[in-house]
């Protein structure tokens, strides 16, 4: 399937590792020109090696700083200036108990996972009214749908940046700007290999234990790949998707066991 966004511009954040690494990916082998911004300077230069290689008609920027600060924001923008899609997406906060959490902790989650997706989205979003033409997708969590309870950050911080986008949605698709929400449960990433050690340490067994026990219970019987979660980002970003927004898609397996 033709995507019909070859030649539009992507800003991908986090996207040396994971999900979105997998994100930028899919879009590239779409024909886009990718913006690539991690913190790891090492690790973006080879994501960012590897997709010219696949896609040598495509041009690849990469900037290493932290989107969280405002600097980082303003060497992301300033090496994409006005891209045609946003992909949202911030590690989440560490696990742990909420009686142990201050307030530095607490700012510090909604910082990462609410408020700067909400500054991209502000930098951006006029000028995809303009041109007619925007999607952006915000990475978050099946914890939005279905809270992790060592996960309390992450289900607050995420659960409020899924409240704006709800209202704001609804008023740029009008302009065929669409954002939307990527749901993931279990992928074989970084972020679940750190999470499943923690449980591991308090239950007295392995991470490897923890992540097989959590692939068998799941539906699917497995964890998913990080390349499917890319070509489900890619197509919310197609020209003929234009007519979904505000939704909050989860990529679990069927492990939610609810029918909404």
């Amino acid at each position: 399937m033709d995507l019909g966004i070859s030649g539009r511009n992507a800003l991908v954040c986090a996207a040396s590792k994971g999900l979105g690494r997998a994100c930028a990916i899919a879009l590239a082998a779409e024909g886009v020109n990718v913006t690539l911004t991690a913190r790891g300077e090492e690790a973006l230069a080879r994501t960012a090696d590897e997709i010219r290689k696949a896609n040598p008609k495509i041009d690849v920027k990469i900037v290493a700083g932290d989107i969280i600060t405002q600097a980082g924001r303003e060497a992301a923008l300033a090496a994409c200036p006005n891209p045609d899609i946003l992909i949202n997406n911030a590690g989440g906060p560490p696990p742990g108990d909420f009686r142990n959490w201050t307030r530095d902790d607490w700012i510090k989650a909604i910082d990462a996972n609410m408020l700067t997706p909400i500054e991209l989205i502000k930098a951006t979003v006029d000028g995809m009214i303009a041109r007619k033409f925007g999607r952006i997708v915000n990475i978050t969590s099946a914890a939005v749908k279905a809270p992790i309870d060592v996960l309390g950050l992450s289900n607050g911080a995420r659960a409020g940046l899924t409240g704006f986008v709800a209202g704001l949605s609804r008023k740029t698709v009008r302009d065929n700007v669409t954002i939307n929400a990527l749901l993931p449960g279990p992928f074989d990433t970084d972020r679940i290999r750190t999470v499943s050690a923690n449980q591991a340490k308090a239950a007295g067994t392995t991470a490897e234990e923890i992540l097989k026990k959590r692939a068998a219970e799941n539906p699917a019987g497995r964890i998913g790949d990080p390349e499917e979660f890319g070509l489900a980002c890619a197509f919310l970003c197609g020209a003929k998707s234009g007519f979904i927004t505000g939704q909050n898609i989860l990529l679990d397996g069927g492990a939610f066991p609810g029918t909404l």
